[in-house]
C-alpha cells in the first residue's frame, strides 16, 4: 500500500483480484481500479509520481502513470528463468533516487538491481542458489536500499536479515542468527522491512504476528 499525500488517496496493491485500487482518504467509498491484470506483489512509487508494479505471475516490472493505460515494461519480460535478463516469481521492488529497480527474485533466490534503461540487471545479492550460507538466500521478500548502495533483504526462508555492502560477494546476517522462533533475538518468516529517521530496522515477523524493532549499526 502507498499514501499518496499528494492526492490523499490509499493506492493498494489487490493482488489476489488482480489489480491496483485507489481510495479517497476523505472519502473511502469511491474507491477505483487504476491497473488491471496484474497480480502485483510489489509496489512502489517514486518523486515523479510514477508506479511501479511488480508482477508474479508475468515475471516482470511495469513503470505506469496514473489514468495510463498501457505501463512501460522496465525490468524482466523475458519469461520465467534465472537469466540475467529475467525474473522467477519477483516479489518486492524499491527504487532509488536515480530511477534504478531493486528486484527480490524469490524464485531465483537472488537480489537483482536493473539500471534505467538496462536491457538485464546485475545481482547484488545472493544468486548462488537456495541456501543457508553468507552468500546464499532462500526466497528473499522485502528490500531496502541506502544511499551507500547497501541491500538490506528479509530472507524469507532462511528467517533472517540480511546486509549486502555495495560490491560484496557474501553478506552479513543483522537479525536473527538463531533461527526460527519466537523469541526477541528471532524471527519466523520475515517478510518486509523499514528504517526509521533514527536508523532504527523494523521487520515485519510473519508467523509471529508482530512487527519487530531493531536498533541497527549502519
Amino acid at each position: 500500500m502507498i499514501i499518496d499525500q499528494k492526492s490523499d488517496c490509499l493506492i493498494i496493491s489487490d493482488w489476489r483480484n488482480k489489480r491496483i485500487v485507489r481510495w479517497s482518504r476523505s472519502n473511502s467509498r469511491n474507491g477505483e481500479t487504476i491497473i488491471s491484470n496484474v497480480y502485483c506483489r510489489g509496489l512502489v512509487m517514486d518523486n515523479n509520481d510514477y508506479l511501479y508494479v511488480c508482477d508474479y505471475e508475468k515475471h516482470e516490472v511495469r513503470r505506469w502513470k496514473i489514468g495510463e493505460k498501457n505501463g512501460i515494461l522496465v525490468a524482466g519480460g523475458n519469461g520465467r528463468g534465472d537469466h540475467l535478463n529475467q525474473f522467477n516469481s519477483p516479489t518486492n521492488i524499491f527504487v532509488d533516487q536515480n530511477d534504478s529497480i531493486y528486484v527480490s527474485d524469490l524464485g531465483n533466490h537472488r537480489v537483482m538491481k536493473w539500471i534505467k534503461g538496462a536491457k538485464e540487471g546485475i545481482i547484488v545479492a545472493g544468486g548462488q542458489g537456495k541456501g543457508n550460507s553468507v552468500k546464499q538466500l532462500s526466497s528473499p521478500y522485502g528490500i531496502i536500499i541506502d544511499q551507500f548502495e547497501t541491500v538490506y533483504v528479509a530472507d524469507f526462508g532462511n528467517d533472517r536479515v540480511m546486509r549486502w555492502y555495495k560490491g560484496a560477494k557474501e553478506g552479513n546476517i543483522i537479525v536473527g542468527r538463531n533461527g526460527e522462533g519466537q523469541q526477541a533475538n528471532e524471527l519466523n518468516f520475515p517478510t518486509d522491512l523499514s528504517f526509521d529517521r533514527e536508523n532504527n530496522l523494523y521487520v515485519v515477523d510473519y508467523w509471529n504476528h508482530r512487527v519487530q524493532q531493531f536498533s541497527i549499526d549502519r
